[in-house]
């Protein structure tokens, strides 16, 4: 690929859980006299969108049009995130208010670069208000390019099975990054992108490339997805699509945080395909994309200038 497409008229619905990613920043110069645990003195707290939040924020750092999808409680945290969303005029968050929940939040206490405690707080949404996000999915739906089902195993994505129908017989793709050991639910997905753990909890363990290709081919096939996408971390990324598979190694730089690189991937790979771009170059940009985004702490996005200066273009 000689240069990237335009991205700016590139328009992706994101559907899926979303959570609040808190940040205690401080440093830690003695041990707790009530337990033998380091005590963190904060200094800074910083708020950022998590899950897919974060799918479409990325979505919005591109330069793509983006859509939001999901529930969260009514509650400061919900409106923090929402805040916090609104800061992208190119994003549009669409979140029913459950007032039976608390927003979904994963603290995190971090002393020079690293995490020491994660503190989660969440409850799954109601079904009533599950009801009311799926009419506004099938509202939706006809002004998307491409649709990103993003699962964090949360209870966002109860009515999944029919999304998918939705989206396929409206002839839109769909990329889905699953969750669980259920992929039955996926069933008719466009693209699957779990990471190489979450693969190996699904399809087993492999001792051979090819054993890992015939696991793959099995789930893909099982599963009637057009695409697979296992990525492996310091192995790079693989794709397996019916008789083809393609291999995408991992580029060599510092990694500081893996978290939210999955929600990267999944993001580029929308905005290249929705911006003409077939799925082998897509995952190539992908790649680059998770490079970068590895290479800074907590849950980050990834510029399109970015992906330009990294690739040398």
């Amino acid at each position: 690929m000689t240069k990237l497409p335009k991205f700016e008229n590139a328009k992706i619905l994101v559907v899926g859980d979303v959570m609040l990613d808190r940040y205690w920043f401080g440093d830690v110069n003695r041990i707790s006299p009530e337990a033998p645990v380091p005590v963190l003195k904060v200094e800074r707290v910083e708020e950022r969108p998590g899950g897919a939040a974060n799918v479409a924020r990325n979505i919005a750092a591109l330069g793509a049009q983006a859509t939001l999808l999901s529930v969260v409680g009514d509650d400061e945290a919900g409106a923090c995130l929402e805040k916090l969303l609104s800061e992208y005029s190119n994003l549009t968050a669409l979140l029913h208010r459950d007032n039976s929940i608390s927003t979904i939040i994963k603290l995190r206490a971090i002393a020079r670069h690293q995490q020491l405690l994660r503190i989660d707080f969440e409850t799954p949404p109601s079904h009533e208000v599950l009801h009311a996000a799926l009419a506004d999915f099938r509202e939706q739906l006809p002004l998307a390019d491409v649709v990103i089902l993003s699962d964090y195993g949360k209870g966002g994505l109860a009515h999944i099975g029919e999304m998918l129908k939705l989206a396929r017989a409206s002839g839109k793709p769909v990329l889905v990054d699953p969750k669980g050991d259920d992929y039955a639910r996926y069933r008719g997905a466009t693209l699957l992108t779990p990471n190489r753990s979450e693969f190996r909890e699904v399809a087993g363990s492999w001792k051979s490339e090819a054993e890992l290709n015939a696991k793959a081919e099995k789930l893909r096939t099982e599963l009637q997805l057009d695409a697979l996408l296992v990525t492996r971390s310091e192995d790079g990324m693989s794709l397996f699509r019916a008789n083809e598979v393609l291999h995408e190694p991992t580029q060599t730089r510092e990694v500081f945080d893996v978290s939210g690189a999955g929600d990267t991937v999944i993001a580029t790979l929308a905005v290249m395909l929705a911006s003409g771009a077939d799925l082998p170059d897509a995952m190539r940009i992908a790649n680059r994309a998770a490079g970068i985004v590895v290479g800074k702490l907590g849950t980050a996005v990834v510029s399109r200038e970015e992906i330009i200066q990294d690739m040398g273009l």
